[in-house]
């Protein structure tokens, strides 16, 4: 039930069973709309690293799999893109910069191990945020560029895994994987029209990608659906005894996902935190609350206590572990940095001892009330960004995008999230009178991502058409 609709319908699994379709065609296409990205104007910039011969090496072999009858997974033969934050072999793993990753990796990270093991087809690495210090995309450096929005290349694509949801959006693989520390897997699949599912901390391994907040950061793929999140999810969430903050994780579970309906389910709403975005935005989420409820789930008024507190410390957190990890790099590689990631280690060199441990005191509490609320309610809704994409201007092009006011806004329902280690869905579920996507977010506690993707599939049904994005390229044709 859960791959039904899913990465790949049934009778295109029927066509590659048979040999009608395989892996191998696939790729080819890919390959070629890989070449045609590039050559397009403006270029989309998704994915910024990729291997002819390396994509047909992964496609052959899950071709003669197939042929064979001995598939490694439902992920065999799926095309799917890693951040470029992630060490990929045989790619230079340059985290946004001109300064990483001088030479190719010759050892996977766990995730891109994982993917491997699974049959999945990598079609590359995407295009990020420099060092992962923003919510655009932004990035107008020689090797990366800016990312464009499939919805409208005229607009960002939010970031910091920002490559990663534009190659999904436009078609080019329906897997990629991020990194979420402010947001950063939830933002631009908002943004971008797609599904995005951030971990509980811990849940998904982050041996192998660069530790710039170890506190903050979880994995999490971006999808073309929700099943597609639940399938990836299921290969990739297990403990690794590389990366330590996992290892005692409860087994992963999609028990109750596909039930029919939402009897039982209390949706926590917080309606003063819920309505600080856009009149359009929410006007989306509150009828996509409504839809919730239509399907036997109630929805209980919940208080999410210090939110503002929550916020700060959440910025204290993030930035002074980013700094004390790139020290190094800030005083050797200042002036090969984007103007705006100077300007946000600069920020961070002024946060003090005592300013991180009391920001850490602030996630204890957090934590607790996050406790006391999920003892009352299974999950908790927001919208997921207050605001569809922002507009790219020529500037940006040349010089990035430095917007403080923007940055905070667009966390805003993130932070929770990362804050406090609790798992979060994005699901697109409607569209801007522009015609730029509109997502909602829920929230659940701790290792319990199971209640979000049986939520997610019921919001899903909601939205009544998907809307083709201008950018957008048929693999399968």
């Amino acid at each position: 039930d859960v791959v039904r609709g899913g990465l790949i319908t049934n009778s295109q699994l029927l066509s590659c069973r048979s040999g009608k379709l395989t892996p191998s065609q696939v790729a080819k296409n890919i390959i070629a709309m890989l070449e045609d990205c590039d050559k397009s104007t403006p270029p989309l910039r998704a994915i910024v690293q990729w291997d002819q011969e390396q994509i047909m090496l992964m496609a052959e072999a899950s071709t003669a799999r197939y042929r064979n009858k001995c598939t490694l997974s439902c992920l065999d033969g799926i095309p799917v893109c890693l951040k470029e934050e992630f060490k990929v072999v045989p790619y230079h793993h340059r985290v946004g910069t001109v300064y990483l990753g001088t030479q190719p990796e010759t050892k996977d990270a766990t995730v891109a191990k994982k993917l491997r093991e699974a049959g999945a087809i990598i079609i590359g690495v995407s295009n990020m945020h420099e060092l992962g210090t923003g919510t655009t995309g932004c990035n107008p450096n020689r090797y990366h560029r800016i990312p464009r929005n499939p919805y409208n290349p005229n607009h960002f694509t939010g970031g910091s895994s920002s490559g990663s949801a534009a190659a999904v959006a436009a078609g080019l693989c329906p897997v990629a994987i991020g990194t979420d520390g402010g947001g950063s897997v939830r933002i631009p699949a908002s943004f971008c029209g797609v599904v995005g599912l951030k971990g509980t901390f811990g849940r998904i391994s982050c041996h192998g990608s660069l530790p710039l907040s170890y506190s903050t950061v979880s994995v999490g793929p971006i999808c073309t659906s929700v099943a597609d999140a639940a399938i990836v999810y299921s290969i990739l969430a297990e403990p690794d005894l590389l990366y330590p903050y996992g290892l005692k994780q409860p087994k992963v579970t999609l028990s109750g996902m596909c039930a029919p309906d939402l009897k039982s389910l209390k949706l926590g709403v917080d309606w003063t935190f819920f309505k600080a975005c856009d009149a359009e935005v929410l006007s989306v989420c509150e009828k996509a609350v409504e839809h919730l409820q239509s399907l036997g789930a109630s929805v209980v008024e919940v208080s999410l206590s210090e939110m503002e507190e929550a916020r700060v410390a959440h910025v204290i957190c993030i930035l002074s572990e980013m700094r004390d990890f790139l020290q190094p790099d800030f005083n050797k590689h200042f002036h090969e940095m984007n103007l705006e990631t100077r300007a946000s280690l600069a920020l961070a060199s002024q946060f003090t001892a005592l300013d991180y441990i009391k920001a850490n005191r602030q996630r204890t509490r957090s934590m607790r009330f996050l406790q006391d609320i999920f003892s009352t309610v299974n999950c908790i809704l927001t919208p997921a960004v207050p605001c569809t994409a922002p507009r790219i201007y020529e500037s940006d092009l040349l010089t990035g995008s430095s917007d403080m006011s923007f940055t905070v806004r667009s966390m805003r329902f993130m932070q929770l999230g990362n804050f406090t280690g609790i798992p979060g869905l994005v699901v697109p579920v409607g569209y801007s009178t522009t015609g730029l996507p509109i997502s909602l977010q829920v929230m659940a506690k701790w290792w319990d991502e199971a209640v979000l993707l049986r939520i997610g599939l019921k919001l899903e049904q909601f939205r009544d058409q998907t809307k083709k994005p201008s950018i957008y390229y048929d693999v399968l044709a």
